[in-house]
């Protein structure tokens, strides 16, 4: 693909390209449709890149605008470069606990336990303060002597924070869930990609399309000893009641994807459930994690 175009973006405009995607599929060659945050520190300030195998069309401009009200789309002719090489041109691997996540490119480190996870359309690549917040917070988990059985990660993007907590909690049954289905065949693709076997069984990933907690194998599955929900303040706060009737007494819960300014108000949400705070996290990107009654 050879010409790529760019869109400066809000974090919800970029959240919302799965949902708009649909936008350009008229186009015999539709775009592939990428997006990501150069500055951790502009926490929303993000930009969307359509790379297209043609010089992009009028129309097709006119239907990428319609996705981000940031200006005028940016557009680059890239030669003959390979655009999965651009868009992952910037990632560096990350190093998160015991945790070493990197994209095809990179040697791993045997030391670690390791995972390989592609740019792509689907959020969660361990290269936000987020994910690898969430990493981390596992790993403290595991070396506190926390052990769990039953796992949930709601919102799991890429399905990285599945496959770290199955890596921890090998014998556990696991569950990853995303409202975006694009996600989930992500999902997929990575559980092959890095021998996380899909299925139903102990030290296996079951995978559903369900929008929050409204799905009837996250209700089949209940109690979690372990939820993890890396997504946004707005959703986590609602979804307090919900995570509270869906985790076992005494469960663990690592919440992300919220400012530091923010988390006051998600930590009121579940210890009015009854939760009880555990750990805050530092930095401008809060990593909480809370025990059930």
């Amino acid at each position: 693909m050879s010409w790529r175009v760019t869109l400066h973006c809000t974090r919800g405009e970029a959240e919302a390209v799965p949902d708009s995607d649909h936008l350009l599929q008229f186009s015999d060659s539709p775009p592939v449709i990428v997006a990501d945050e150069p500055d951790p520190h502009a926490p929303d300030d993000w930009r969307i890149h359509a790379y297209f195998s043609d010089q992009p069309t009028t129309q097709e401009l006119v239907l990428l605008r319609r996705m981000a009200a940031g200006g005028e789309p940016e557009i680059e002719h890239l030669g003959e470069d390979d655009w999965v090489t651009m868009s992952q041109s910037g990632l560096e691997p990350i190093r998160a606990g015991r945790f070493f996540v990197h994209t095809p490119s990179i040697i791993c480190d045997a030391q670690l336990i390791s995972f390989e996870i592609d740019a792509g359309l689907a959020f969660g690549t361990g290269h936000h303060d987020t994910t690898a917040g969430c990493l981390e917070a596992l790993d403290r988990l595991e070396k506190s002597g926390k052990s769990f059985a039953n796992i949930a990660d709601i919102g799991t993007g890429t399905g990285l924070l599945a496959f770290a907590a199955l890596a921890l909690w090998p014998e556990a049954k696991g569950i990853a869930t995303d409202i975006d289905p694009i996600s989930i065949d992500v999902t997929v693709d990575n559980a092959r990609i890095n021998h996380v076997t899909v299925g139903h069984g102990a030290g296996e990933l079951l995978l559903v399309v369900a929008d929050g907690m409204d799905h009837e194998m996250l209700v089949a599955r209940a109690p979690f000893d372990l939820l993890i929900a890396n997504i946004l303040a707005g959703p986590l706060i609602e979804l307090a009641p919900s995570f509270a009737k869906a985790v076992a007494p005494g469960a663990s819960l690592v919440l992300a994807g919220l400012l530091d300014t923010q988390a006051d108000a998600v930590i009121a949400a579940y210890q009015a459930e009854g939760m009880a705070l555990a750990e805050r996290g530092a930095g401008e990107w809060s990593v909480i994690i809370l025990q059930a009654a």
